[in-house]
């Protein structure tokens, strides 16, 4: 298992019990989860490195490469493949995104690296710029967690002071005012959320508790070719403006910030153009 793994790329990996996932599972996941794959008794979690270097750019750094769910499509598929091979009466289904398994409880019940209070996974060396990939199967394999080691010291709430919206807390991440789930949204913006989206450095999601994290500090470089070359670091109004959403989608489909359409990117990019208000110019004295 192991070999199939890391020949796959993954830099961890790890198996859990479908059963500690129920309190995760709302019906219609459960539903979902076991026509996936019917008979479902374990989820093997998969940790793959994304990170490239602090290149400047508008684009977060998880999306300047190829779509991260075609990637772990395929790598994933490689490891269904070799477990095919030796238990060919069993069913395997991979998942990266497009799965309705909780991939943060499936990674934590597996023992995948350690949990981040900005409620991330930490997989050393290469922090938490990991995607997280999942695989179903009807093959009872033994857990290989969960592990109660933490990486966040008590003390440390670098992550919580680099976010701008405070949507992280002691109780976890709020998404609804996350920063990056913002640039994603789709339609015009609330007042305060558009403003926040103008004040960001990126136009498409959001790297600063990551950036601030001490574990991302030195983190290794990915190994992953699809993550490393042909990097799109930004964007501009002047490229989008003159695109449809269908020729947007086609130019930008093995991107991952493509899935929204045109809409979000083209909205923040604008915002970002904005003049500032002006500051009131002094009045003479009557």
């Amino acid at each position: 298992m192991n070999q199939l793994w890391k020949a796959a790329g993954a830099a961890a990996w790890g198996a859990a019990a479908l059963g500690g996932l129920q309190p995760f599972l709302g019906p219609e996941a459960a539903e979902q989860l076991h026509t996936l794959c019917p008979g479902a008794q374990t989820v093997l979690v998969g940790a793959f490195p994304y990170y490239a270097g602090q290149a400047p750019g508008n684009l977060s750094l998880y999306c300047r490469g190829e779509d991260y769910h075609l990637v772990l499509g395929r790598r994933l598929e490689q490891v269904c493949a070799g477990l095919r091979a030796r238990h060919p009466s069993h069913t395997f289904v991979a998942g990266a995104d497009n799965s309705p398994v909780p991939e943060l409880a499936a990674a934590e019940l597996a023992g995948v690296g350690c949990r981040g209070r900005h409620g991330l996974r930490i997989v050393p060396p290469y922090g938490s710029y990991v995607f997280l990939g999942t695989i179903l199967t009807d093959l009872v394999l033994p857990s290989t967690g969960p592990s109660a080691e933490t990486l966040c010291p008590p003390h440390c709430r670098a992550c919580q002071a680099a976010c701008p919206t405070g949507a992280l807390t002691e109780q976890g991440c709020e998404v609804t005012r996350c920063l990056s789930d913002l640039t994603q949204r789709k339609g015009p913006l609330p007042p305060e959320a558009a403003e926040q989206v103008r004040r960001s450095p990126t136009v498409w999601g959001c790297d600063l508790c990551q950036k601030a994290c001490p574990h991302n500090q030195a983190a290794a470089l990915t190994p992953l070719p699809e993550f490393r070359e042909d990097l799109l670091c930004s964007l501009t109004l002047a490229e989008l403006e003159p695109l449809s959403n269908k020729a947007f989608r086609r130019q930008y489909a093995r991107r991952a910030f493509s899935w929204r359409g045109i809409g979000p990117l083209r909205r923040n990019l604008a915002l970002k153009e904005e003049t500032a208000p002006a500051e009131e110019e002094d009045r003479p004295s009557s």
